[in-house]
């Protein structure tokens, strides 16, 4: 799927993502719970949540005490983030995809992208590793599809037209082989099982 067509559909589809704020909010709670002993956010001040959505994800950071930004290439995603009192405190930004993030090297002690990578063209995903790696001080989760399908989810990824097939299985290969201008993206890159179908993919940026 193309960056503008990509981006007119999460405009086009954000009211319906808004009726499962809740729901989102509520499973990235349980996830964060779930994966403290892999990642302590204790230890952490500031995190970036790369393509946010209506920031469900910003909110469960938020509460644990974080300081969340939250960007995304859809403005009506946005908008019902900024709206919503949960989000009081954290700040959003509309950034296009095809945009380098808009932060300093090494601006967030993290950085997180939630079922971003699968809907993005390879070169594409290359280039969102290589700016997360740039921007986060200590660790780079990408949290994503694992390699077992669900036969709805499969139809969905390929009406959307995305490139979720090859993404999963390849997606262990290409972190780990990431390489862009500033030279391989990650020093390490650990799976971690979160749930049947999902998983992080835990980074350390390259320094």
């Amino acid at each position: 799927m193309s960056r503008k067509n990509s981006e007119a559909l999460f405009s086009f589809i954000a009211p319906v993502y808004r009726l499962f704020y809740h729901k989102q909010k509520k499973q990235f709670t349980q996830v964060l719970r779930s994966a403290a002993a892999e990642l302590d956010l204790t230890v952490y001040k500031t995190v970036l949540d790369v393509g946010c959505g209506t920031g469900a994800l910003c909110a469960a950071l938020h509460a644990h005490g974080l300081e969340a930004t939250g960007v995304d290439t859809a403005q009506r995603m946005l908008n019902t983030a900024i709206k919503n009192p949960e989000n009081n405190g954290v700040r959003f930004m509309l950034v296009h995809a095809s945009e380098p993030l808009p932060f300093p090297d090494n601006n967030f002690d993290f950085a997180i992208a939630s079922y971003v990578a699968h809907g993005m063209e390879r070169e594409e995903r290359k280039r969102l590793y290589a700016e997360m790696s740039r921007v986060a001080k200590h660790k780079v989760i990408i949290y994503d599809y694992n390699q077992r399908k669900r036969p709805l989810t499969s139809l969905i990824e390929w009406l959307e037209r995305g490139d979720y097939f090859r993404f999963i299985q390849t997606a262990e290969t290409e972190m780990r082989d990431c390489v862009s201008d500033m030279g391989t993206c990650f020093a390490s890159v650990r799976v971690i099982g979160i749930g049947e179908h999902a998983a992080w993919y835990a980074c350390d940026p390259l320094k």
